[in-house]
């Protein structure tokens, strides 16, 4: 399984909470050392708690299930 399948893959754990919500996140890029792009979308783009959902939830969920990922930025 490649990088980008294994992200792509915990992605898909974190976004049934984020559509619960109206919102969902997008996988933009996952660079060979180790940086993953997303992009949140719906009403996780304009929301106060984005950044709060990015770190603690999406790259929670990406780190736990891919260790190798350095970074998540929200593009």
């Amino acid at each position: 399984m490649s990088l980008q399948e294994k992200v792509a893959q915990a992605l898909e754990s974190v976004r049934p909470g984020l559509q619960a919500d109206g919102g969902d996140v997008e996988l933009v890029e996952v660079s060979q050392d180790g940086i993953v792009k997303v992009k949140l979308t719906g009403a996780c783009g304009g929301c106060p708690m984005a950044a709060m959902t990015l770190q603690f939830g999406v790259t929670k969920a990406i780190k736990d299930f891919v260790p190798e990922i350095k970074e998540v930025l929200s593009v």
